[in-house]
C-alpha cells in the first residue's frame, strides 16, 4: 500500500491572503474542530499505549518523547509540565530534540535528519528495556525520530508513536502506534497548526491518564503538585478545605507544616 502524506496535500482552501480576518479565524477556526472527532478513531492506539507505559512505569521505568521541530518541542512542554503538575521527579518523563536544547527556541538546520543522533541523545540517559520511547512526528518521516526507535527496537526497548499519516515509516517501526490523521492543513504543510494540536491533545491524554493510574491525583485535584508560587498554594489550601472540610486557617496551617497536599490532608487524618 502506497504510502501518502496527507499532512502535505494542498489546502482546501485557496487565496488565503484575499481573505478578510473574519473568514481567516472562521476557517482554522473550522478546521480545528475536525482534530478531536480524528482522535476519538485513535483512541483505541492510545489506550493500548498508555496500557504499556503504566506498566513500566510502574516497573520503575521511564517516558522519554524524542521529536524535531515543533514536534519535539511539543514533548518537551509536556515532559517539563510533568513534575509541577503531578509532583514526579523531574527525570521520570523526558523530552529531547532533534539539534538539542538551542532548537527550543530556535531551529537547527539539517537536525532532523540526522538518523544517529537521537540514539546518541537518548544513551546519555543510560537508557535500558525498562523505559519507552514515544517518537512524536506529524509526517512520519522524521529521520532522527525513526532511527532513534529503530535503534531502541534493537535493544528491547518498548517504542511507540504520534503521527498524523496512515501507514507512515514512523508507525511502521513503533511497536505501539498511534496514528491520527488530521488532513491538509489550513495553509499547505504548516504541521504546526492541527497536527500540532492533535500531538498536543494526545500527549496530554498520555501524560495525564499515567500519572492519574500511577496514583499523582485524588478525587480530580493535583494532590501531589509543586508549590511552587503564591497561586499553587492558595491552590492547595483550597484543595485542603474541601476535602477535609475545615477552615481556611487550618488549611493553611497544615500545608505549611507539610509542605504537600496529599500529606497535609492524610496527616490530618490520622490524628
Amino acid at each position: 500500500m502506497p504510502f501518502t502524506k496527507t499532512t502535505e496535500q494542498s489546502s482546501k482552501y485557496n487565496h488565503l491572503e484575499k481573505m478578510p480576518i473574519a473568514e481567516l479565524l472562521k476557517n482554522i477556526n473550522n478546521e480545528d474542530k475536525t482534530v478531536p472527532l480524528a482522535i476519538e478513531k485513535a483512541l483505541p492506539q492510545i489506550e493500548k499505549l498508555v496500557e504499556k507505559i503504566v506498566s513500566l512505569l510502574k516497573e520503575g521505568g521511564r517516558l522519554f518523547y524524542i521529536g524535531a521541530g515543533t514536534s519535539g518541542r511539543l514533548g518537551i512542554v509536556d515532559a517539563s509540565e510533568c513534575p509541577p503538575t503531578f509532583g514526579v521527579p523531574f527525570d521520570l518523563v523526558i523530552g529531547l530534540i532533534a539539534g538539542g536544547d538551542a532548537a527550543i527556541r530556535k531551529a537547527v538546520e539539517f537536525a532532523e535528519d540526522d538518523k544517529e543522533q537521537a540514539w546518541k541523545d537518548l544513551s546519555e540517559y543510560n537508557i535500558n528495556h525498562k523505559d519507552v520511547v514515544l517518537g512524536i512526528a506529524a509526517s512520519g518521516t522524521t529521520p532522527y525520530v525513526i532511527g532513534g526507535l529503530e535503534k531502541c527496537n534493537e535493544n528491547n526497548i518498548t517504542t511507540g508513536c504520534i503521527t498524523c499519516n496512515n501507514g507512515s515509516p514512523l508507525a511502521k517501526v513503533s511497536k505501539y502506534p498511534v496514528e491520527v490523521v488530521v488532513g491538509p492543513e489550513f495553509v499547505t504543510g504548516s504541521s504546526r497548526m492541527k497536527a500540532g494540536t492533535a500531538q498536543k491533545l494526545v500527549l496530554n491524554m498520555i501524560s495525564t491518564t499515567t500519572m492519574i493510574q500511577l496514583g499523582h491525583v485524588k478525587g480530580n485535584k493535583m494532590v501531589d503538585m509543586q508549590l511552587s508560587n503564591h497561586k499553587l498554594v492558595d491552590r492547595g489550601v483550597r484543595m485542603i478545605m474541601d476535602e477535609i472540610n475545615v477552615s481556611k486557617e487550618v488549611a493553611s496551617a497544615l500545608l505549611k507544616e507539610y509542605k504537600n497536599v496529599r500529606k497535609a490532608i492524610e496527616a490530618y487524618g490520622n490524628k
